[in-house]
């Protein structure tokens, strides 16, 4: 459920309720107000008629005063009639206070011993007698402020209420993202375990997968960090050893022949450990990108000529010929797009390996078709076991006679997979030597 719906029932939950309490206190006050409103009338037309009854006996004297009902107020209204003569024909206890305008029509405003009244003046057609009636206009105001009072004093009343209604309301609707709070200060800094969303607001769902998707990415980093940590003091371990034992055999050497024949054999050491380190921080570079940065149409003549040139001096060491295969007119190289720099690395890790376990005197061939790119030596075939272990990082076969590292091919198969191709490790079509070939999907 989303926390604009759960807000909403909570909030027409309890508003209808503060509100109903406040509409029975405020009507309440209005009844009492209209009913002293409409009692006030009708006694006050009760008064006219047995006023004029009265008046008809007028000759035999005064009429005793009649007597009002406390219910009624009846102090802010009067009533008088004048003949033509502007004689007084009927009047109430208050009408006298009224004054004889005998021109006067409509509704007048007038100020009755310091108090504002609103009189209406009624002509009769042959101007006979003349009537008038008034009202306090403070009994107006008070019947107004009554009623505005009514309404207003319940719900000044009831506010603090419906603020707390509503508080409580939203405290409810929010609680959710109080409990993803709580969750999130409890947990350890190792601890990147998903936070369950399923169940959650539709409004936080969209966090959630964003932070379980961060969540992700950075424990994988740190399995990488991790494991290449793991890998570099298992791998660097031996030599290290070496060296440290090459470099003591360096210092014992008694003889001038036995010196270079030590620091050879520690000058070798140190290359390999160099090669060793490089090879790390490369894969785990690699293993960090998860999207090419630049990719480009490739220059497949510059990018053959540096990785040969690369492996060449290897290749001359163990008298190894180099060749390029290119593609006869009118065919052309792969029309791939990619980063150049990681095509360079993949494509001398794949001469710096064919050329390592190539026989000696024999030919390393890289060959450019219009959909693959193949380096192929003249080796021995490996068994189908070491064709589907290729790529683990830091295996070699047994029995090998160059130094490696064993992470030529798993940086390799990384670049590869970034641009999306796919690196298959096979015979030639005769079934001797190791093809590696690399292909679009």
């Amino acid at each position: 459920m989303s926390l604009q719906r759960r807000l909403l029932i909570y909030l027409l939950i309890c508003a209808p309720l503060v509100w109903a309490v406040a509409a029975w206190v405020s009507s309440s006050r209005a009844r009492t107000e209209v009913n002293e409103l409409f009692d006030t009338e009708m006694i006050r037309l009760t008064l006219q008629v047995q006023a004029t009854l009265l008046g008809l006996d007028r000759a035999r004297g005064s009429p005793t005063a009649p007597v009002v009902s406390p219910e009624a107020d009846l102090d802010d209204l009067a009533i008088a009639v004048w003949d033509h003569q502007g004689k007084v024909l009927l009047t109430d206890r208050e009408g006298t206070q009224l004054p004889l305008l005998a021109d006067a029509v409509g509704f007048v405003e007038l100020t009755l011993q310091q108090q504002p009244w609103r009189v209406y003046y009624l002509q009769a057609p042959n101007r006979e007698w003349l009537v008038a009636a008034g009202q306090k206009v403070e009994e107006r105001d008070e019947l107004v402020w009554g009623l505005v009072g009514s309404q207003l004093l319940p719900w000044l009343l009831m506010l603090p209420l419906l603020l707390l209604a509503m508080a409580w309301a939203v405290r409810q609707a929010l609680s959710p993202m109080r409990a993803l709070t709580t969750e999130l200060q409890q947990r350890t800094a190792d601890d990147l375990q998903a936070i369950p969303s399923q169940q959650a607001p539709a409004e936080i769902q969209p966090l959630l997968q964003a932070m379980n998707g961060l969540f992700g990415r950075i424990d994988a980093t740190l399995a990488r960090e991790r494991r290449f940590t793991a890998d570099a003091a298992h791998e660097l371990r031996t030599p290290l050893a070496v060296l440290s034992a090459q470099w003591e055999v360096l210092q014992r050497a008694a003889t001038e022949p036995e010196r270079e024949q030590a620091a050879q054999k520690l000058t070798a050491g140190m290359a390999r450990m160099t090669r060793l380190v490089d090879q790390l921080l490369r894969l785990s570079r690699l293993e960090a990108t998860e999207v090419l940065v630049h990719a480009e149409p490739l220059d497949w003549q510059a990018l053959a000529e540096q990785a040969m040139s690369d492996s060449l001096a290897l290749a001359e060491r163990r008298q190894i010929e180099l060749a390029c295969d290119w593609p006869q007119e009118p065919q052309r190289p792969p029309d791939w797009c990619g980063d150049g720099d990681l095509l360079a690395v993949l494509l001398r890790n794949l001469l710096d390996n064919a050329v390592r376990y190539a026989p000696e005197g024999s030919t390393v061939t890289l060959c450019l078709t219009s959909s693959s790119v193949r380096v192929e030596n003249a080796g021995e075939p490996l068994p189908a076991e070491q064709l589907q272990r290729l790529g683990e990082r830091f295996y070699r076969p047994d029995g090998q006679a160059e130094p490696g590292s064993g992470l030529g091919v798993s940086i390799a198969q990384r670049i590869a997979a970034l641009h999306g191709w796919v690196l298959r490790y096979h015979p030639r079509a005769d079934g001797s030597g190791v093809v590696a070939e690399l292909t679009a999907p």
